[in-house]
C-alpha cells in the first residue's frame, strides 16, 4: 500500500459554513452508486446534525486543492454513551469520541488515507474511548476497523431505513 500525498487539514464546527459543500461533494462522489438510496440521499442532514454540535471536529484530506475524503465526528454527551448497552462490563473511563464519518474518494482508495484521516482525528482526543458505526455488508470495511484497534460489540439500527450497523469501540488511552 502506498500513501498518498496529501495535506491534512483540521476543522471544527465554526468551519462548517466554509468546508459544507466540500463534504458533500466528496459524499457525492464516494456514494455515486448509492444516491438513489433514501438514507444516503440525507447526507446533509447529517453533516448539519454533527457540524452543529459545538465540539465537532473534522479533518479534510487534499491532494493539492482537490478534497480527497475526510473524518468527522464530536464528543458523546457524558451519561448518553449509547454503545454501553451493547457492552456488559462498561469501562470505567467512558468519555466517548463518536466518529461519524470517514470517507474516502474513489481515487484515492487503498492509498492509506483512510487511515491517514482517521489517525489525524482522534490524535489528540482527550475522551477515552471513541466508537462508530459500519454497515456489516462492507464486512472489509469492519476488518479494516479491527485492524485499528475497534472491536464489534453489537448491531444497532438508528433509523428505520438505516442498515443495522456493527457497534465498533476503541479505547483511545491505554491504562495508566
Amino acid at each position: 500500500m502506498t500513501t498518498a500525498p496529501i495535506d491534512l487539514r483540521h476543522c471544527t464546527h465554526a468551519d462548517l459554513p466554509q468546508i459544507r459543500q466540500t463534504l458533500l461533494d466528496v459524499h457525492a462522489d464516494s456514494y455515486a452508486d448509492a444516491m438513489g438510496n433514501e438514507f444516503t440521499r440525507r447526507f446533509p442532514w447529517f453533516v448539519d446534525h454533527w457540524g452543529g454540535h459545538p465540539g465537532f471536529a473534522c479533518v479534510i484530506g487534499y491532494d493539492g486543492s482537490e478534497p480527497v475524503g475526510f473524518a468527522y465526528g464530536a464528543p458523546a454527551a457524558p451519561g448518553r454513551e449509547w454503545w454501553r448497552e451493547h457492552v456488559s462490563t462498561p469501562p470505567a473511563a467512558a468519555s466517548t469520541f463518536s466518529l461519524s464519518e470517514l470517507m474516502v474518494r474513489p481515487k484515492w482508495r487503498k492509498t492509506g488515507t483512510a487511515e491517514r484521516l482517521h489517525t489525524a482525528l482522534l490524535a489528540d482526543r482527550p475522551e477515552a474511548l471513541a466508537v462508530l458505526l459500519v454497515d456489516p455488508d462492507h464486512p472489509k470495511v469492519q476488518a479494516l476497523y479491527e485492524s485499528w484497534g475497534y472491536r464489534h460489540v453489537g448491531n444497532r439500527q438508528p433509523f428505520p431505513d438505516s442498515p443495522n450497523f456493527a457497534v465498533m469501540l476503541r479505547e483511545l488511552h491505554s491504562a495508566t
